[in-house]
């Protein structure tokens, strides 16, 4: 891959070991990735450089990252964001994602993981399935996710709040896995075991919507989570 054609990130963690850890890594998987030790540091390179996306810690030295990712959002409200957090309260991640923050990870987390969520992000951002007006086509369906409907012929279907925020999950990982667990924090906050069975509810749920084109399918994957999946060699109705 070219250099200039590289995903540049902007890493902001505290942690030395961490950082310096992080920064390899990224580099060895042809990432750019320029590591800042606090907030301030961070928002400085901000300024000056071009990202494709942010890493930030959110407990930070000198600036948080929340407050970091606010000033950040004033100068470009589109870059994607993924939160690196110690905490698991509820408050915290309720916070992060009212701020704006695309994703965010639980330390400790491995490597592959936080690959696999900058991966999402980047197909979604470079030439995903979602278009300007936040509708995506799925097979012969069409999801917009401001007029929360789903629509395939006369077949037209208003979904809840929580349908829409799960089907989307499904299509920013088109044809990949969607981790169960991440999908309950990111939607239902808590991954414990009764939000876990309302989850497989929703799933249900699309899975019946979708029978209007037998093309597109919600796969189990055993251990991990759910694939939303389109046979384009199967002709639809």
């Amino acid at each position: 891959m070219e250099k200039n054609l590289k995903t540049r990130i902007l890493l902001a963690e505290d942690d030395e070991n961490l950082g310096s850890l992080l920064q390899e890594y990224l580099h060895a998987r042809n990432y750019e990735a320029d590591w800042l030790s606090n907030g301030e540091k961070a928002f400085k390179a901000f300024e000056r450089n071009h990202y494709d996306i942010c890493i930030l810690d959110v407990m930070m030295p000198v600036k948080d990252g929340f407050t970091l990712a606010t000033e950040i959002r004033m100068l470009n409200r589109d870059i994607p964001i993924v939160f690196l957090t110690a905490k698991s309260m509820k408050e915290d991640v309720l916070e992060g994602f009212g701020i704006g923050a695309d994703d965010y990870i639980t330390k400790p987390f491995s490597m592959e993981e936080l690959i696999f969520r900058i991966e999402a992000i980047m197909r979604r951002i470079k030439g995903g399935v979602e278009t300007k007006d936040n509708t995506y086509e799925i097979g012969a369906f069409k999801f917009d996710t401001q007029k929360q409907s789903l629509i395939c012929g006369d077949f037209n279907q208003k979904l809840t709040t929580k349908e829409t925020d799960l089907l989307k999950l499904l299509c920013i990982n088109m044809n990949r896995v969607l981790e169960r667990n991440f999908a309950l924090k990111a939607i239902w906050i808590d991954d414990n075991y009764f939000n876990a069975r309302s989850m497989d509810v929703y799933i249900t749920k699309l899975r019946k919507y979708f029978k209007e084109d037998p093309r597109v399918q919600i796969i189990n994957v055993h251990g991990k989570g759910y694939k939303l999946v389109v046979d384009s060699n199967q002709k639809g109705e």
